[in-house]
């Protein structure tokens, strides 16, 4: 069995900063890249809010940039998803769908989160053209515009309200007849004259020629009354929740009722000694590229000084 000092599982902006400093910092990591290479910032157009990059750039541009400079510094970075772990002592055992099984004194978990869709073909048509799971990433690009956000619990209405920050008009379409959200989120969307909630309401399709120009729904589906019609809108955000990609890990490991790991405190240390969190996995509050590369930086400090101090 292959033994390593770090292994880093996720490719998104937590795994790469985390392979940079763990590289380093001579830790030899490996980076299994898992499901999704490069992360979530590979679905997404333009990223114009990471510092260093005053003209913007393409999201798969900036994963790639990071993946370089991971291997600058002597990540090996491989392909395959991790399917199984066992965390009950060290060194950590960890087995991929390739048929690889390695052993690690210090594990980095940077598996990310997945957004919740509705499931609809044409978001994956309109994907990074007028869809997005990420106002505040791509909320920018629809200033003095219509847009739309699916859901009714406390992430769309804030989403909902950054958004009329932003946009002309915003529509609150939501399955049920009242918004799950705390009062105080409730209070702020409906008395926002730029945000229209509609009721009652399920999205069926979009439309349009080289991007969303529209949404076809349907309002009270499936009763008497049921009523159809389209509205013009120049963005659709979904903010349904995610999904942290830590099923495989919860045996050995805390999270909370969605799923996201906890950590101790502001660090990125989890219940495990040597085994770390990063990213989206445990964040359900920034989602941010930045504040996943801050987090996969900790991580690759604190698995530095583990080894020191346990002489590995």
């Amino acid at each position: 069995m292959e033994h390593i000092r770090c292994l880093i599982i996720g490719s998104g902006p937590a795994g790469y900063t985390a392979a940079i400093y763990a590289g380093r910092a001579n830790l030899s990591p490996v980076v299994y890249e898992g499901i999704q290479p490069g992360g979530q910032l590979t679905t997404t157009t333009e990223v114009e809010n990471f510092p260093g990059y005053p003209e913007g750039i393409t999201g798969p541009e900036l994963m790639d940039d990071l993946r370089k400079q991971a291997e600058r510094f002597g990540a090996d970075i491989r392909s395959a998803i991790a399917i199984k772990t066992d965390l009950s002592e060290r060194p950590y055992r960890i087995t991929f769908d390739n048929g690889d099984e390695v052993s690690a004194d210090t594990l980095i978990i940077a598996t990310g989160a997945t957004a919740k869709y509705l499931g609809l073909d044409d978001e994956k048509k309109y994907a990074g053209m007028g869809v997005s799971a990420c106002a505040t990433c791509d909320g920018f690009f629809y200033r003095k515009k219509t847009v739309a956000v699916v859901g009714g619990g406390d992430t769309a209405c804030e989403e909902a309200t950054y958004l009329a920050g932003l946009a002309s008009k915003v529509y609150l379409i939501v399955r049920k007849p009242y918004l799950r959200a705390s009062k105080i989120m409730q209070e702020r969307v409906l008395n926002n004259p730029k945000i229209e909630v509609l009721f009652e309401h399920n999205t069926v399709g979009l439309f349009g020629e080289n991007g969303v120009e529209g949404a076809h729904l349907v309002k009270r589906l499936g009763e008497a009354d049921e009523t159809r019609y389209d509205i013009a809108i120049d963005g659709f955000f979904l903010a349904i929740g995610h999904k942290p990609n830590s099923d495989i890990f919860k045996p050995w490991i805390q999270t909370d009722e969605v799923g996201y790991i906890l950590t101790e405190g502001a660090t990125p240390r989890t219940g495990v000694p040597g085994v770390f969190a990063a990213g989206d996995v445990a964040d359900p509050h920034y989602r941010q590229a930045i504040t996943a590369a801050g987090s996969g930086c900790k991580a690759a400090i604190e698995a530095e000084r583990y080894l020191t101090e346990n002489n590995l």
